[in-house]
């Protein structure tokens, strides 16, 4: 049996998911700060959820674990962002584990139900992660920061985002191994039907033996029709 195009789908895009989350979650460029006052105007300040880091555009100099004097790091939306994105990637990988038993390439039979509770599992991980990518992006502009400088959404953010929404899309199309399973539930289920023996007059048996005709005619006897004739009726 040919692997249904959902799980294929679910499984294609879960992991292009679980990726681009990695990258935003470990990537410190959540939001960039540039043309801070009393700063070099190519100074670019990028912040993550775990580190600070600062570069100059003009020789490319750039240093991370910078001081954080404004209380970044201490903002909900940090904080939601810090407990929830390594959440969403446990549980994107327990999903991807589980779906892997449930699509089952090697066998000839998925496991419908496991795909679909897989399919869940994926599908929580997306929203764990897309809560606070859009909560982060809500409050962008509300964030601590320099007062006249320039703010703008980072790669990790818009990454995160991509993987969240690509998790969610994943997540549905294993779970439509749902549907499958409970169309094989409500199959109507016919009792097995008799078995037929063949009679001693079957349509192999009658005329089974077709010398015994040429027989009758060589030692001189009518051959007798075992079927109806007209004067019988």
């Amino acid at each position: 049996m040919r692997t249904p195009k959902a799980m294929i789908v679910g499984l294609v895009l879960c992991p292009c998911g679980l990726l681009l989350t990695l990258v935003g979650t470990m990537t410190p460029s959540w939001r960039q700060v540039s043309l801070v006052p009393e700063q070099p105007s190519d100074l670019v300040l990028e912040q993550g959820i775990w580190d600070l880091c600062s570069e100059r555009q003009s020789s490319h100099d750039r240093r991370c674990g910078q001081v954080d004097e404004l209380g970044y790091f201490e903002e909900v939306p940090v904080q939601v962002a810090r407990g929830l994105m390594p959440t969403s990637l446990v549980l994107t990988l327990l999903g991807l584990v589980v779906a892997s038993l449930g699509v089952r390439c090697w066998q000839e039979e998925p496991r419908h139900p496991v795909a679909g509770a897989a399919g869940l599992v994926l599908l929580l991980s997306g929203l764990l992660s897309l809560v606070p990518v859009s909560w982060y992006t809500h409050e962008l502009w509300a964030l601590p920061a320099a007062s006249g400088s320039t703010l703008a959404a980072g790669y990790s953010l818009v990454l995160s985002y991509l993987g969240s929404c690509l998790e969610i899309l994943g997540g549905l199309a294993l779970t439509f191994s749902f549907h499958r399973c409970c169309k094989k539930c409500r199959a109507p289920k016919y009792p097995p039907g008799p078995v037929r023996e063949p009679g001693p007059l079957s349509a192999t048996g009658a005329y089974s033996n077709p010398w015994d005709v040429l027989e009758d005619e060589r030692d001189g006897r009518p051959w007798k029709s075992t079927l109806p004739c007209d004067s019988d009726l």
